[in-house]
Parts: C-alpha cells; sequence; structure tokens
C-alpha cells in the first residue's frame, strides 16, 4: 500500500475475545465423586488465527485451499448478493468452525447438507451436521446478501464505491465486506471470481480473464489467478472501464482505466498503466523472475487516497505519470504477495522493501543514489519519525511512514554493512526460499545472518527495534 500523503491510518481499536470463568461453588468444593477424565473429541474452531493486532482476524481449525465467488453487484442501489463455494481442509476435530464476514447469510451448506450458523459481529460460526475430522476435506457454500457500504470492522468502513463505480481495494482488512473468508495473510487461497453487473458496464480482478457471458440485461464477467493469495489482495472493479491487454517479453499483461476520469486523465493514467511490463521487466533484473503468471493494473476515478498491491493487478488512484507510485506497487508483488507477512506487525517486510526499490528504480537510473537518499533522510528526519519501532509498530502504526521509509533505510544500510554482492544474494535468497508463503522479521534477520556471515542482531536491534535514532557507527551501516 502507499498512501498518497503517507499519513498514519487510524485503523481503530483490535477486537479483543475474552473467556468468563466460573467460580467454583460449595456443593462442588463437597463433591467426593472423582472426577471424570477429560474426553478427547471435536472442539469449536477458534474465532481467530492468533495475530496479536486483530486478534479476530483468520479462524482456528480451517486452511482454505480455494474461493469460488460468484457475486452481483448493483452500482445504482449498491446492493451485493452471492454465494462463495469455499474448499478447506480442517486442521483439527471440529464441532464448529468460524469465517470473518459482514453481510447477511441466507445459508450454508457443508459437503452438501444445510448446516446450522449464527453471526455476530464479523464472525460467521458455522454448525456442520456431522463433526469435521482432523486432515478431512470439505465444500462450504456460503450464500448471502446485503450492502456493504453499512458495514464495519476494527474501526473501518472499507466499501469505496459510487453510483457508476466501485474498488474493493483496503488493506489489512477487505474480504470480508464482499464474502466470507479466513481474512489472514497466512492462509493464502486460490481465487475464482465472477461478478455480475448490468450489461454495458466492465469487471476487472485478479488474474486471467476467463469468461464474459452477456444475458439480456447483464454480463457476467469470470477471472481466475493461478497462484495462491491472501485474502485482502483479492478484489473486483466494476463500472465503465477503458481496458488494454498484450504480451510482453511473454508475459501477459491487462490495464484498466476509469472513463468517469476527465479525458486527459484517462490519457495519461493509460500511458502510465502500459509502462507496467517495463517495469515489472526492470525490476526483474534486481529480483529474478516475476512471480506471477500475468501483470496489469487499474486505475479509479474513485478518491481512495492510496494505491494498493492486489495480487497480479494493483489498484491506483489517478495520479498523472507518477511512475515511483507504480514501482512501488509492482514491487509488493514479490514483497508482500510473493512472500506475504507471517503476523501483520511484520508489515516492514512489505512496505520498507517496496520503498528501498523505489530508491533502486531511481539510482538505476542516473538519479540520487540510494546511499545517499539514506544519508538525507537520516540527517532531516525529525526526532518523532524514530520513535516508532517498525519491527512491531502497533495495529494503529502499520503505516505510519516510518514503516516504510525507515524500512527502506533498514535495507540500504544492510547493504552498507555486508556489501553490495551479499545484499543481493540475500535478497533474492529471500523471495526464492520464501516465495509463495509467509515469513517475518526473524526469518529476514536469519537469512541475512547465515548468507553474511556476520552477527547482525545490534544492528537489527538498532533498526527495527529501537525507539531511536541508531548511532552513526559502520556496525550499523552507516559510516
Amino acid at each position: 500500500m502507499t498512501t498518497l500523503r503517507r499519513a498514519t491510518r487510524s485503523l481503530g481499536g483490535a477486537l479483543l475475545a475474552c473467556a468468563l470463568l466460573a467460580p467454583m461453588t460449595p456443593a462442588t468444593q463437597a463433591s467426593s465423586a472423582p472426577a471424570a477424565p477429560p474426553t478427547a473429541g471435536p472442539d469449536d474452531g477458534a474465532p481467530g488465527i492468533g495475530d496479536p493486532y486483530w486478534p479476530l482476524d483468520g479462524n482456528g481449525g480451517i486452511d482454505v485451499a480455494s474461493y469460488r465467488i460468484q457475486n452481483r453487484y448493483a452500482l445504482d442501489t449498491a446492493r451485493l448478493a452471492g454465494r462463495t463455494r469455499i474448499r478447506l481442509t480442517a486442521t483439527q476435530d471440529l464441532d464448529s468452525f468460524s469465517l470473518d464476514f459482514l453481510l447477511g447469510v441466507r445459508s450454508v451448506v457443508v459437503d452438501g447438507t444445510r448446516a446450522r450458523f449464527d453471526k455476530s459481529g464479523h464472525e460467521l460460526r458455522i454448525h456442520p451436521k456431522e463433526a469435521l475430522a482432523a486432515g478431512s476435506r470439505h465444500t462450504v457454500v456460503v450464500s448471502y446478501a446485503g450492502r456493504p457500504r453499512r458495514e464495519r470492522y476494527a474501526g473501518e468502513r472499507n466499501w469505496l464505491a459510487s453510483r457508476h463505480e466501485v474498488v474493493t481495494m483496503n488493506e489489512p482488512h477487505m474480504a470480508p465486506w464482499w464474502f466470507p473468508a479466513n481474512d489472514h495473510p497466512s492462509d493464502k487461497a486460490l481465487m475464482d471470481i465472477s461478478v455480475t453487473v448490468p450489461k454495458g458496464r466492465e469487471v476487472i480482478a485478479n488474474g486471467r480473464l476467463r469468461s464474459r457471458t452477456t444475458a439480456r440485461r447483464t454480463t457476467t464477467w469470470r477471472w481466475r489467478a493461478d497462484e495462491p493469495m491472501a485474502t485482502y489482495l483479492a478484489f473486483f472493479a466494476a463500472g465503465d472501464f477503458t481496458i488494454a491487454q498484450g504480451r510482453t517479453r511473454g508475459l501477459p499483461w491487462v490495464v484498466a482505466v476509469s472513463k468517469r476520469l476527465p479525458a486527459s486523465e484517462q490519457r495519461v493514467s493509460m500511458r502510465l498503466m502500459r509502462r507496467t511490463p517495463g517495469i515489472v521487466a526492470d525490476l526483474e533484473r534486481d529480483l529474478g523472475p516475476y512471480p506471477f503468471s500475468v501483470t496489469g493494473g487499474l486505475t479509479t476515478s474513485l478518491n481512495a487516497g492510496f494505491a494498493l498491491e492486489n495480487q497480479t493487478r494493483p489498484i491506483y488512484p489517478s495520479v498523472g505519470d507518477y511512475v515511483p507510485l507504480v514501482v512501488h506497487e509492482l514491487a509488493h508483488q514479490w514483497f508482500g504477495d510473493h512472500v506475504a507477512v507471517e503476523r501483520w506487525r511484520d508489515i516492514w517486510l512489505n512496505e520498507g522493501f517496496a520503498t528501498f526499490m523505489e530508491w533502486r528504480w531511481a539510482e538505476r537510473r542516473g538519479g540520487r543514489s540510494a546511499a545517499r537518499t539514506l544519508r538525507d533522510a537520516y540527517r532531516v528526519q525529525q526526532a518523532s519519525f524514530w520513535d516508532v519501532t517498525i519491527g512491531d509498530p502497533g495495529a494503529d502504526r502499520i503505516f505510519d511512514g516510518a514503516v516504510y521509509d525507515r524500512g527502506a533505510m533498514t535495507l540500504q544500510a544492510l547493504r552498507q554493512r555486508v556489501g553490495e554482492a551479499v545484499f543481493w544474494r540475500i535478497i533474492r535468497s529471500w523471495i526464492r526460499e520464501q516465495g509463495g508463503g509467509n515469513a517475518g522479521s526473524a526469518d529476514f534477520e536469519a537469512l541475512a545472518t547465515r548468507l553474511s556471515g556476520q552477527d547482525l542482531s545490534g544492528f537489527f536491534t538498532a533498526w527495527l527495534r529501537t525507539p531511536d535514532r541508531p548511532e552513526r557507527t559502520a556496525a550499523n551501516g552507516l559510516a
């Protein structure tokens, strides 16, 4: 994500789950009967995956393999209705399990049989007729309808729409506004997205366009991605768009620009979007092969205030010909999408790396070197900038400017500490070893230590975990 003003986003307080323990009564204390041994059996899956920033994000006891989303959206009334088929594996014996979802639910079917369900906030608790055994695979179909713009979770109202256009983009939460999900980056899954809209309107989503079916009054667009993704990276945009596509160096690309923008902005935005495959090719020089089977981008007319690295097809507001923003979001395809965070506290691994690649982009084109950018930033940043411990910034500061800039500074300082060849070996090894999965700061620190052969514990403590400016020393990559 890139906020256009690099301002701190207020994400609201995290929701906390609590359990109440009943006190022991005198009658219980007086009983002399031996306690029955505990009986192993199915349990209720936890309502959260265990991320300390948002304890109710994701769900325990399940691992989702794929989502088949079939939605219908009315732009004029902002009503969304549909059903999602979820293929999942139970990771423990389950009497019930949860999905994250905000809209009203009409029915739930598990393996062809209707299941009981209840909703509390954004938790959809499902009670299958038969318990699920650990390791067993299941198909869950949820049918639903509602108006997403009315919904709120974790202090966020994330539905971005007008009567002419809608784009499902936000971070860290977006999926529960339009499909039921195990909504945490640690559970990546395949996405197959169909959206039905009034005839004459376009729909863009992740991956490749698989079909477009036109009826008397509607058109259904079906997009499918070839690689698993985190749920917040899935999206659809519906409205009036100009679409261009092609193939560059064997890589297919699809870009789109909203027709709701003024004509001059449409022309400039399309030129910028068409630069996508060339920017990807340039990033490959440092990062290795692009990790997905298709690329692209979309410019919306809606006032999002930020760009987002939706997998295979980032979304941008109208920003003229500002190339660094496209570089940032395309770098995220490696850092944030291909290698996803283990927990949200690791967000610097996304934003710091993408910001560093902006610096590298300028450096490669004869602009200011990344070394000079680091020196200048170290010298001019105010004291408040250094207060953020970017290795664990807190839920309300994960998009603080320091996470971006101090994260990039950390990487350039590491480059200066270990040397050019070792640094790029670390970066490429990170992508190769962690690509397709999830990783945290400790994993990156261990990799850098192993490949450099140096003790980097003090270096990473100074840059990631100390709320102060690192001392200007060779050990901190600053001498």
